[in-house]
């Protein structure tokens, strides 16, 4: 049982991993665009949502495997 719940927990880290990477690649997406003040405020505020996300999601997978 505890081997199945290692690997589910590995799969899980592996995932949050991705979705944080993915967070940065998008972050120096927008970086790399030319946009009105408005819109870079907007794209700094999805960032911050999504990373805002990601730390709950990744504190709910450290409290589900704890």
């Amino acid at each position: 049982m505890e081997i199945i719940q290692d690997l589910e927990w590995s799969n899980d880290w592996k995932v949050i991993v991705e979705i944080f990477e993915t967070i940065d690649l998008l972050n120096s997406l927008f970086k790399k665009l030319d946009v009105p003040y408005l819109r870079e405020l907007q794209q700094k505020m999805l960032i911050l949502n999504l990373e805002k996300y990601a730390w709950s999601l990744q504190n709910y997978i450290i409290e589900k495997y704890s």
